[in-house]
C-alpha cells in the first residue's frame, strides 16, 4: 500500500525500516509485530505533516533458501517469488501496511550497487582474502563462537546447537574474503557513549557493548561452498555473505550509488527496527560497514522482544508460528493492529494468549470504547435529531474534560511518536477513553433531558458536544493505529474529509479543542467492536 504524506521540499524523510525477512516460509505474528510497529510509527509521524519514508521487504539469498527451495523442488527464485507474491505481499496489504517501498535482495537495483559497495571497499582495502574454519548456523546464516553454542539432548545428544535455533551447527572450512571488523571496535565503543539512545532498549545497548568490548574478529563477508547470492566482482567463485548483502538494503532501497538527491533526502535510517536476536548484525557490522565508506549512522536501533507461545520463541522453526489471518479473521485488522502493541511493551519479551486477547477487546475496545461511540451518537440523535448541538454552557466538568485531552495529545505523541513506546501511548488514549465515560456517568445527560428548560437543553448540548468532540480526538489519536476503525468513527460523527488527509487532522490538532463543528450529522452507525463469536475450534 502506498503511502501518502505532507512533504516539504528540502527536509529529510523520517526514515523507517523493518529487517527484511527470510523467504524460507510465510511470515508469522513475530514478523507482523515489527512491521505493524514500523506502520503504527510512521503513519504517527505523516500525521504530524512529517515527510516520512517506510521501507520493508524480503531477503532472498543464502544457503537456508537454497536448501528450502530445494526440498521444494524448484529454483531459489522460483520460491522466493512464490513465497513474495502469495504470502508477504498480501499479508502486508492485509493488516493496513502503508510502506513506501518493498525491496528485494535478489533486484538488479540491489545486487549492483552490493557489488559496487563491496568493491569501493575491498579497492580501499578494507577486505583481504583468508581461511576460516567454525561453527555455523545455517539458520542464523551466522559463524558462532564456542561459547555461544549449548549442549544439544535427546535426538541431539552430544551434538552443540545454535541456542537460537536449536539445531545442530555444521563445522565449516572455507577461503574466503574478509573485511576488517577488529579494527572498528574503538570507534563503535566511541559512537555508543556519544550517542547513549543508539541502541534501545539499555537492556540490548549493554548487550552490544559488552560484546565489542570482548574484541572483535574481522567478518567473512563471501561463502564458497554455495552459488545462491550475489557474486563478489573480483573473484566470481565466492558470493557475498548473505548478512552484508542483506544489510545493505538500507541503503540501495534509497538511491546509493543511483539516485544521490534521493538517497540524501532520505539516508541514514532515523529507526531500524530489528528483533533483538538480529541486534548485532545491525548494531556492530552495519555500522562499521557505514563508517568505512564513510556514510553517515542510523539514529537508532531499536529492537523488539520475542513474542512467546507456550515459554517458547514464536518462529517458524519450532513450530509455534501462528499466522496472523487466523487471529484477524476473528478479531479483525485493527483489533489485531492494537493488541500487540497495548499488550507487550516495545523492546521486551511478550506472550501471546488467545484468552488475554479475548479479555481486552471485550473489555477495552468493545465495552469502553465502542460502546462510547455508540452512546454519544445514539444521544445526539434521540434529543437532537442527529444534529450535534454546540456547547453553551461550560463549567469545571468540561474543562477537566479539556484538560485532560491536552495531556493525553502531548504524551501520546512524546510516547509514540519519540519514545516508541506504543503500550504507553496507547494505554494513555484509553485513559482519556476512560475519563469521557466516567465525565458521561456522572454528568447523567439522560436525567438532564427531562428538563426541557432553555438552560437544561444548553446543558445537554454542553455535554454531548463536549462527549462529541472527545471522540473526534480520539479518532486522529488512534488513526495510526486503527486506521479503518477510526475512519468509521469519524464518519459517524460527520466530521468531513477522509481522516489524516487534511492539515486540521494531523496528531497536533487532536487537542484543538472545538474542530468539530457545531450542526454535524452524527449517525450512530455500525458497531466499531462486534461482539466475538465463539472461538473457533482448532
Amino acid at each position: 500500500m502506498a503511502a501518502t504524506g505532507s512533504e516539504k521540499q528540502g527536509e529529510k524523510a523520517y526514515y523507517v525500516t523493518t529487517p527484511i525477512y527470510y523467504v524460507n516460509d510465510a511470515p508469522h505474528l513475530g514478523h507482523a509485530y515489527t512491521t505493524v510497529a514500523g506502520d503504527v510509527l510512521t503513519r504517527w509521524h505523516r500525521q504530524r505533516g512529517e515527510k516520512v519514508w517506510y521501507l520493508t521487504g524480503t531477503d532472498e539469498h543464502g544457503q537456508k533458501i537454497m536448501r528450502t527451495a530445494d526440498a521444494n523442488g524448484i529454483t531459489p527464485q522460483e520460491w522466493a517469488d512464490k513465497l513474495v507474491n502469495e504470502a508477504w505481499k498480501p499479508l502486508w496489504e492485509h493488516l493496513e501496511i502503508a510502506n513506501d517501498d518493498f525491496i528485494r535482495t535478489t533486484q538488479q537495483r540491489h545486487t549492483d550497487r552490493v557489488q559496487e559497495f563491496v568493491q569501493d571497499l575491498y579497492d580501499k582495502g578494507e577486505i583481504y582474502k583468508g581461511g576460516y574454519e567454525g561453527p555455523y548456523c545455517v539458520g542464523c546464516e551466522e559463524y558462532k563462537l564456542q561459547g555461544e553454542l549449548v549442549d544439544g539432548d535427546g535426538e541431539f545428544a552430544g551434538q552443540k546447537l545454535c541456542p537460537i535455533h536449536k539445531k545442530p551447527v555444521e563445522i565449516l572450512s572455507e577461503e574466503n574474503y574478509f573485511f576488517r571488523l577488529s579494527e572498528y571496535g574503538d570507534k563503535l565503543l566511541a559512537h555508543y557513549e556519544a550517542n547513549p539512545g543508539f541502541i534501545q532498549p539499555e537492556s540490548a545497548r549493554n548487550e552490544v557493548v559488552n560484546f565489542v568490548r570482548q574484541g572483535l574478529q574481522d567478518l567473512s563477508i563471501s561463502r564458497s561452498t554455495f552459488d545462491w547470492g550475489i557474486p563478489i566482482p573480483w573473484d566470481d567463485k565466492h558470493v557475498i555473505y548473505v548478512w552484508v548483502d542483506a544489510l545493505l538494503n538500507y541503503a540501495t532501497a534509497v538511491g546509493y550509488n543511483e539516485n544521490q538527491e534521493k538517497f540524501e533526502a532520505t539516508f541514514p535510517a532515523d529507526v531500524h527496527l530489528v528483533g533483538k536476536d538480529i541486534l548485532r548484525f545491525h548494531a556492530v557490522i552495519w555500522p562499521a560497514m557505514l563508517m568505512a565508506q564513510g556514510l553517515p549512522l542510523p539514529g537508532r536501533i531499536a529492537a523488539n522482544g520475542w513474542l512467546m507461545v507456550g515459554g517458547e520463541k514464536m518462529s517458524k522453526s519450532n513450530l509455534t508460528g501462528i499466522k496472523p489471518q487466523d487471529l484477524t479473521s476473528h478479531f479483525g485488522v485493527d483489533a489485531y493492529r492494537w493488541y500487540f502493541l497495548r499488550a507487550i511493551a516495545f523492546g521486551q519479551d511478550g506472550s501471546f494468549s488467545w484468552e488475554d486477547f479475548s479479555a481486552r477487546y471485550t473489555s477495552e475496545l468493545a465495552n469502553d470504547y465502542g460502546n462510547l461511540a455508540s452512546r454519544v451518537a445514539a444521544m445526539v440523535g434521540k434529543y437532537f435529531g442527529g444534529s450535534l448541538p454546540g456547547a453553551a454552557a461550560d463549567g469545571e466538568a468540561e474543562e477537566a474534560v479539556r484538560q485532560g485531552l491536552a495531556k493525553v495529545v502531548t504524551e501520546a505523541d512524546r510516547k509514540i511518536g519519540e519514545e516508541l513506546d506504543f503500550q504507553g501511548g496507547i494505554l494513555a488514549v484509553f485513559d482519556f477513553v476512560k475519563q469521557v465515560n466516567g465525565y458521561i456517568t456522572e454528568q447523567e445527560p439522560w436525567k438532564v433531558a427531562k428538563d426541557e428548560s432553555p438552560e437544561g437543553r444548553a446543558r445537554l448540548a454542553t455535554i454531548l458536544y463536549t462527549a462529541a468532540e472527545s471522540l473526534r480526538a480520539i479518532a486522529v489519536l488512534l488513526n495510526p493505529v486503527m486506521p479503518e476503525t477510526s475512519q468509521k468513527l469519524w464518519d459517524s460523527l460527520g466530521a468531513g474529509a477522509t481522516l489524516g488527509s487534511l492539515a486540521d487532522q494531523k496528531v497536533q490538532s487532536a487537542g484543538e479543542w472545538g474542530r468539530l463543528p457545531a450542526g454535524s450529522t452524527v449517525t450512530k452507525g455500525a458497531v466499531l467492536f462486534p461482539r466475538l463469536e465463539e472461538k473457533p475450534s482448532a
